[in-house]
């Protein structure tokens, strides 16, 4: 007869019972949430290579390279090899959200806020590669190509924000800075989506287009690398000027907006550099990296403004 003392009572078993999943942000949820980040940039970064080096239609179709192959074939050549490349990192950039997602499932109740960042980029990398699809298929338009590097840039900006949070209590959400400065703050982000609006306009106007036979947007390219660089000098008067500010006054976000600043600069050096050398592909890839990841910083900069009272979690 067994003993009642020692005797373990049976497990219970539920929908709800994943012992191996993390109830609080650990080192898993931490390494594939960096992962899903640097992932989001390099998906620029490559799409970029796929624009700048003419091989847009590389291949030819989607979701399958070739009519015949679902992978590039050696007659296609390096362009071939590149899109499809981009492609490939396409499905890992879904896999990693996809396990960011599913390493905060547990916390969907006591981190409702990860959890919902986690799905808005796991349907954003559908969305995104869909998009891309569209693109193929409509010959590479330029408005449909720049709709598709701002929605990988959202996603770069929305990986960013659940960076920030991760390692940050839940709780009631209470200012950190004067009224005064977190709206010009806010003001700053629109000037800043503007000159990001503004430049991928100019890139889609520019010789850039993915392949020699893909259109242009059909705007005055000369003419709107002034217009881009217009909010990009007021982004960076309102950004030094806040940064100032938030060091004079020991603002808790100062470090923050250290680092905005810093990327503003090195990325107006860029677009300085490309507009006065004729656009060399390497520099116009790095720009649109920089742009990236200065929208990543701005996105930490606006949640920096405020902090949270610390609230105990409950397991779900």
């Amino acid at each position: 007869m067994p003993d009642p003392i020692t005797t373990a009572p049976p497990r219970p078993t539920s929908a709800d019972d994943r012992g191996w999943l993390p109830r609080t942000v650990d080192a898993r949820v931490r390494a594939f949430a960096w992962m899903s980040f640097v992932a989001e940039v390099l998906i620029i970064a490559t799409g970029g290579a796929v624009r700048l080096t003419g091989s847009g239609l590389g291949c030819p179709t989607w979701p399958t390279c070739t009519p015949e192959s679902l992978v590039n074939t050696p007659e296609m050549g390096i362009h071939g090899v590149i899109e499809f490349g981009n492609r490939t990192l396409t499905g890992l950039v879904g896999i990693l959200a996809l396990a960011v997602v599913v390493l905060v499932w547990r916390m969907r109740r006591t981190r409702r806020d990860l959890f919902l960042l986690a799905l808005v980029v796991l349907g954003g990398v559908v969305t995104q590669a869909i998009v891309g699809g569209i693109t193929v298929l409509t010959g590479l338009n330029p408005f449909i190509v720049g709709f598709h590097y701002v929605a990988s840039l959202v996603l770069v900006c929305v990986c960013a924000a659940f960076l920030y949070l991760m390692v940050r209590p839940r709780g009631v959400r209470s200012l950190r800075v004067p009224p005064a400065f977190a709206i010009t703050t806010h003001v700053t982000t629109f000037v800043l989506a503007a000159t990001i609006f503004f430049g991928v306009l100019t890139t889609g106007a520019g010789p850039h287009s993915g392949d020699a036979a893909a259109g242009r947007n059909g705007f005055d390219a000369e003419v709107l690398e002034h217009v881009h660089a217009w909010p990009g000098y007021a982004l960076l008067a309102l950004t030094l000027a806040l940064t100032v500010i938030a060091w004079v006054r020991s603002l808790a976000p100062r470090r923050w907006f250290a680092l905005l600043l810093a990327l503003q600069v090195v990325q107006i050096a860029v677009g300085l550099y490309q507009a006065r050398n004729g656009l060399p592909e390497l520099a116009v890839g790095a720009h649109m990296v920089l742009a990236a990841l200065t929208a990543a910083a701005m996105t930490v900069v606006v949640l920096s403004l405020s902090s949270r009272a610390h609230r105990p979690t409950v397991d779900s």
